[in-house]
């Protein structure tokens, strides 16, 4: 199953077969059931390291790790865990450090906050030949798996790897790009490189990406790409199960709102962290109705907003009640969810006396520069603060639409 880049393009294209009307969508097939159907060949001989975490899964909800260590077609021998570990446990900003999985017996090795020659250095002390991401994205420049593949790239280059990426839909789509592109000055681990917020690519579009423009040397990369998705379909449309890629994402529609109400971490206001909707509540003590009715008389395409009150559980405002609105979206295919985060922003500032930044400035790495906050601070409209990325937006979208293997 060695996959050319041309046998690539040619899967990508058989993939994205115009369903007519009366016939039933076809299930994607993630990389990872097509890598075993074909019977693992595309790892022969080799010794295989896994970067992934629960949401590397069949579709029967078995852990591919789980699976390949069962195979003896497959030599597995090391799994590499990101941000909240392997198996999940650690809250955001934590990992599970290494250990031994009780489950296989497998040395996991911690990735996070590692790059470079460090983690070139993990790779060569796990003793494996090939290194397999199989990693489920949610569709924004912050969230910070992307920033793992990028990472792992490199390090697996720096330690002469071969480096495979098998492919899971964005379960926003891939429609399009939106949102501010990165400066470079700001790059952190919440965005390396310069692409949109809401960057509208899959794991393995993103790793050609990478390597086309990004990597100083690139990686040996070879892509397993899915069949049967289309760009325009969202996660609930694939059959496939949904599990939380990190603790305060824990449904398709979180991911939905994601890429534009997680500016909201750069703020004083909850986010919604500690509650049952995370990135969906959004508050404050002594906010109160006027948010959400300032926010809906901008007439959002395809999307409300509730007067909420809530108590979260951890994070800011713990166990205290805190004023704010809900975001009820009713046309995903209508909605934006960069340009409804900068309206909430604008508002928030607008209505409550109280709305600050975090004092390390923190929505300036959120949004890829310093723009969207001396903009709103200077008192911009949600038009005039989304309509100044828009060429450099374009610039990306150019560069960006090279790379897509999905119609």
């Amino acid at each position: 199953m060695h996959l050319s880049r041309r046998n690539l393009l040619a899967s990508a294209t058989l993939s994205a077969v115009p369903v007519t009307a009366g016939h039933r969508e076809e299930r994607p097939r993630t990389g990872f059931d097509r890598l075993a159907a074909d019977g693992y060949s595309l790892l022969a001989g080799q010794k295989v390291g896994v970067v992934t975490n629960p949401t590397g899964i069949t579709p029967a909800a078995a852990h591919i790790v789980d699976v390949m260590h069962r195979d003896p077609r497959v030599k597995l021998t090391a799994v590499f865990g990101p941000e909240h570990g392997f198996r999940g446990t650690a809250q955001a900003g934590g990992s599970e450090g290494r250990y031994d999985d009780p489950a296989t017996g497998l040395p996991v090795y911690d990735t996070y906050l590692k790059s470079g020659r460090p983690l070139a250095d993990v790779f060569t002390t796990s003793g494996v030949d090939t290194i397999v991401f199989d990693i489920q994205d949610v569709g924004a420049r912050f969230y910070t798996y992307i920033w793992t593949l990028y990472d792992c790239m490199e390090a697996a280059g720096l330690a002469g790897k071969r480096f495979v990426v098998l492919d899971r839909p964005n379960p926003v789509t891939g429609r399009a790009a939106e949102g501010p592109v990165l400066h470079r000055e700001f790059a952190t681990f919440v965005g390396r490189q310069p692409i949109a917020q809401a960057h509208g690519m899959t794991v393995a579009e993103l790793a050609r990406l990478f390597n086309g423009e990004f990597l100083d040397a690139p990686v040996p990369l070879e892509t397993v790409l899915m069949t049967g998705w289309r760009r325009t379909r969202f996660f609930d449309a694939s059959g496939l199960p949904w599990v939380p890629p990190s603790p305060n994402m824990p449904t398709a529609d979180t991911a939905l709102v994601y890429s534009g109400t997680c500016m909201f971490e750069g703020t004083n206001l909850s986010e919604g962290r500690g509650t049952t909707r995370p990135f969906e509540l959004l508050g404050a003590e002594g906010v109160d109705g006027r948010w959400a009715a300032a926010a809906n008389e901008l007439a959002l395409p395809g999307v409300r907003f509730r007067e909420a009150y809530f108590a979260p559980t951890f994070s800011k405002f713990a166990g205290r009640t805190v004023g704010g609105v809900q975001i009820h979206v009713h046309d995903r295919a209508a909605y934006d969810p960069v340009r409804t985060g900068i309206a909430l922003l604008v508002t928030a500032r607008r209505v409550w006396d109280g709305f600050a930044w975090r004092p390390d400035n923190w929505i300036d790495k959120l949004t890829g520069s310093s723009r969207v906050r001396t903009m709103i601070d200077a008192g911009a409209g949600t038009d005039e603060v989304t309509g100044a990325w828009q060429e450099e937006l374009a610039a990306f979208r150019r560069v960006r639409k090279e790379y897509l293997l999905y119609r």
